[in-house]
């Protein structure tokens, strides 16, 4: 396997991602990728759990799998794999720095391998999915997070592979979560409600449109 030619194509893929003549798209990508607009899904998250768990205790035994997710996909990406690895971000790239389009001066630190932003919501979208088996509210965590992985090319902090080893281990600390949540509660496949799935979908919605009437008067 080639894998110089695997990194040239990473680098050229990533050009290409990279960037516009927008200032809508940078405005609105500026917002997704920011953590905080995320907020009122998570606590949308976090009001279905409640309506579907009769006891505190089951509660926060979801709450706390939810943040094994991010303790495993995003903790030990970012102090052990990024500085072990030590591959470079694309805005810091010795090779392809001047080249990236940045967008408001954001660099982001300076390694990239892999992608937090990828690695935790992909964890959080697989942890719910196996939880809550619902089509409706998985399809639309996924497209969150292509979103946000979407946002780090555009930025030009991270390579689409990256994103994409990110994605991976996204899925299996999303699993190993839910495997730990099923050991300790023995819960074999509580129902959630159905309806209840509309509410952190319309949640979601509602945020893109905020970002998308927001970034239009930026």
């Amino acid at each position: 396997m080639d894998w110089q030619a695997i990194i040239d194509y990473d680098k050229e893929l990533l050009l290409w991602f990279n960037g516009s003549q927008s200032l809508f798209l940078d405005s609105l990508v500026r917002t997704l990728t920011n953590g905080f607009t995320w907020v009122p899904l998570y606590l949308s998250l976090c009001f279905v759990v409640m309506r579907n768990n009769e006891t505190a205790r089951n509660i926060l035994y979801v709450i706390g799998c939810a943040g094994l997710c991010i303790l495993l996909a995003g903790t030990i990406d970012d102090e052990i794999v990024k500085p072990t690895v030590a591959r470079w971000r694309p805005t810091h790239d010795p090779q392809i720095g001047m080249l990236v389009d940045v967008v408001d001066g954001y660099r982001g630190g300076s390694y990239g391998f892999f992608s937090a932003h990828a690695s935790n919501t992909f964890s959080i979208t697989i942890f719910f999915w196996w939880l809550m088996r619902s089509r409706l509210l998985t399809s639309a965590m996924v497209l969150w997070s292509l979103t946000n992985c979407w946002t780090r090319l555009y930025l030009g902090v991270h390579y689409p592979g990256d994103i994409l080893v990110g994605l991976c281990w996204g899925f299996i600390c999303g699993s190993v979560a839910f495997l730990v949540y099923r050991r300790i509660t023995h819960d074999e496949r509580r129902r959630y409600m159905p309806n209840d799935m509309n509410i952190p979908v319309g949640v979601l919605v509602i945020t893109l449109l905020f970002a998308l009437i927001k970034s239009s008067f930026a």
